[in-house]
């Protein structure tokens, strides 16, 4: 997972708790959810980005033996 990826989804995962926050104290349920959907997505994007990691890591471990 390249660092802008990882940058990208916390940023993502970050603007989510504002929109969720912010509609929590305005009672927008609209923006409630909207956030907590970014939030959603960047959660799976970044365990996407681990299981890729950690695959990767394994292989690299087995190439070096």
């Amino acid at each position: 997972m390249g660092i802008g990826d990882k940058i990208q989804n916390k940023a993502q995962e970050v603007s989510g708790k504002t929109k969720e926050s912010v509609g929590d104290a305005t009672d927008n349920h609209k923006l409630q959810a909207e956030g907590a959907k970014d939030q959603a997505e960047a959660k799976a994007k970044q365990a996407g980005e681990h299981v890729k990691d950690a695959a990767k890591d394994a292989k690299d471990g087995l190439a070096g033996k």
